[in-house]
């Protein structure tokens, strides 16, 4: 079954290439969305030497320039971004509002969205545009038309093998189709904050109106992470799918991330992360990674000798030079009562907590960073309503090193108070 798709592909692809080219009948080479991390053969690249370092390698961080910050590591990527995912402290930037093409850790917002829409105890059947609607030779699970799936096993599919026919296949199932799913993607990205990337597909195949930033792709791993069911397909390392109503024997599917443990880049604290390739992309690399009370999440984008090296020397830098500092060690969070009456109104308009607290304040600092050093400033968070919260931002020389709110309150209570 699975020989009989990609030679329907192939030929299908070489078909087209030699009408459109007019070129005689041959052998056709596809663009790899792999995960692997410089080339569609999946095998990573080795360890950059001095003799083959990229121009981007002696490219500064931006962030080399506040002032008493750590100095950055050099990389091969063109950008790239590492990010305490808790306090939201920029660690590490470089480039990190040049557009770029992401390639398949396009699939990170495919996956959210379809966490954000889908009931996962759920199932589908895959149609022909989902199951042919992707280049040969490109990641796939050899799903077949008519297939009968889990959202589960899409799910698994897409993060772990980087299945292109999987994303079209969620794509349909959240949105209807792959054109309503693009514009469910770039609204979303939208509402994360993202200014400079528009995405045109769900799985990240070549195209010049696909692309992102690093500062945009970390703003949407950040929320990708905080939702449960993304981090239960990101960090899962090994997955089988058993024998479908089209495919009689068992799919085996291993994460591409080669930093997980086991691995060939085994890093220790590595959660999970989606990879992904292109020539016009190079090798673009997310990875979540954790030790003591820190998660950190480096983006790599056009790294073209070394994703995997370049990720290893982020999070070196970021879990050696930075600390995590607690600056509400001496309080518990207090909760303060709304009175009967305030309760009885917030009741019927739905709100089901009369209650706010103190939240407790973190920031991500260098070591040795006096914490009463900080600058804090304070704003007011407004809706349609009024106010609704105040948020505190804490700066080490003018970069964010940490937030909290520090009052979570309900909007007729801020009203009243």
């Amino acid at each position: 079954m699975f020989r009989k798709k990609f030679l329907r592909l192939a030929v299908c692809a070489v078909l087209c290439t030699c009408m459109l080219t007019g070129q005689p009948y041959g052998l056709y080479a596809a663009s790899d969305t792999s995960a692997s991390d410089t080339s569609g053969t999946g095998t990573a690249a080795a360890t950059p030497t001095p003799e083959n370092h990229t121009q981007a390698y002696n490219e500064a961080a931006d962030t080399d320039a506040i002032e008493g910050w750590p100095e950055g590591p050099k990389i091969e990527a063109e950008s790239a971004i590492l990010m305490d995912v808790v306090t939201e402290a920029v660690l590490y930037s470089k480039n990190a509002d040049k557009q770029q093409y992401p390639a398949s850790i396009t699939k990170i917002m495919t996956a959210l969205l379809a966490c954000e829409n889908l009931d996962m105890n759920g199932s589908m059947v895959v149609s022909e545009s989902a199951a042919y609607g992707i280049e040969p030779g490109s990641s796939t699970i050899y799903a077949e038309t008519d297939e009968q799936l889990t959202y589960e096993q899409a799910m698994m599919g897409l993060m772990l093998e980087s299945a292109n026919e999987m994303a079209l296949a969620l794509a349909e199932e959240t949105s209807g189709s792959t054109k309503k799913f693009v514009e469910l993607m770039n609204r979303r990205a939208a509402q994360l904050g993202c200014t400079n990337t528009h995405f045109n597909n769900p799985n990240g195949l070549p195209d010049e109106t696909h692309y992102t930033t690093a500062n945009d792709m970390a703003k949407i791993a950040k929320a990708a992470w905080f939702n449960p069911l993304f981090r239960k397909f990101v960090t899962e390392d090994y997955y089988e799918i058993p024998p479908t109503n089209k495919q009689p024997e068992t799919r085996y599917l291993l994460n591409h991330h080669k930093m997980m443990a086991g691995r060939e880049y085994a890093y220790d604290g590595v959660l999970g992360g989606k990879t992904g390739y292109t020539d016009v992309a190079g090798s673009t690399l997310v990875t979540y990674a954790k030790r003591g009370n820190t998660i950190l999440m480096a983006v790599v984008l056009k790294s073209i000798n070394g994703a995997y090296s370049d990720t290893a020397a982020l999070l070196d830098y970021g879990f050696n030079c930075f600390e995590k500092k607690d600056l509400n060690l001496d309080k518990e969070p207090v909760p303060v009562k709304n009175l009967p009456s305030e309760k009885y109104i917030l009741k019927n308009c739905g709100n089901t907590f009369p209650f706010y607290y103190q939240r407790r304040v973190y920031v991500t600092v260098p070591v040795g960073t006096d914490v009463s050093s900080l600058a804090k400033r304070q704003a007011v968070l407004f809706n349609s309503v009024g106010p609704l919260r105040m948020k505190s931002k804490y700066y080490f020389n003018k970069q964010m090193v940490g937030w909290g709110m520090q009052y979570e309150r309900s909007i007729l209570t801020d009203l009243l108070l």
